[in-house]
């Protein structure tokens, strides 16, 4: 697993967007970038972590940050999970895994005793000159974009 830390460069992304976009993290240069990774789309620890961003995406917006969901699902499931919640958020799609296994968020899982490969949730708050600021692992939902939002306001 790689082992992103603070103060590394940020493994450079390259990646399609809901609404037929993409984005790269070169292409954000002098922005801060919050590059969130979440399981699945439309799932309910996955759409109340997409809400909350949105509920704070002028705020994110007014620090000059980008903030970026990543999952592996396909761009059509991205746009139909978009509009559906009404998100004010990039989503990343991230299906060949390649993103995901930069930021070695792509891990062993255990669930009901079921072992398996799956997406950690988990955060990396990157700052305009592409280095990663401040990183959170095993992201529980409830007040996590207001720590992001705290942190961002501290660089």
């Amino acid at each position: 697993m790689t082992d992103i830390t603070k103060g590394q460069a940020a493994p450079a992304f390259d990646l399609s967007t809901d609404g037929d976009g993409r984005v790269t993290l070169n292409g954000l240069k002098g922005k801060s970038v919050v590059l969130y990774f979440y399981p699945k789309a439309d799932t309910p620890g996955c759409t109340t972590e997409g809400l909350d961003f949105t509920a704070l995406a002028d705020q994110f917006a007014a620090a000059n940050a980008v903030v970026i969901g990543v999952s592996r699902d396909a761009v059509k499931k991205l746009d139909r999970f978009k509009a559906k919640h009404d998100l004010k958020v990039v989503l990343g799609s991230d299906e060949d895994g390649a993103v995901c296994e930069a930021y070695g968020v792509w891990i062993m899982k255990k669930l009901y005793g079921r072992e398996y490969m799956g997406v950690e949730r988990a955060t990396f708050l990157i700052d305009g000159a592409g280095v990663v600021r401040r990183v959170w692992r095993s992201v529980k939902v409830k007040g996590h974009a207001e720590q992001v939002l705290d942190a961002l306001h501290s660089l």
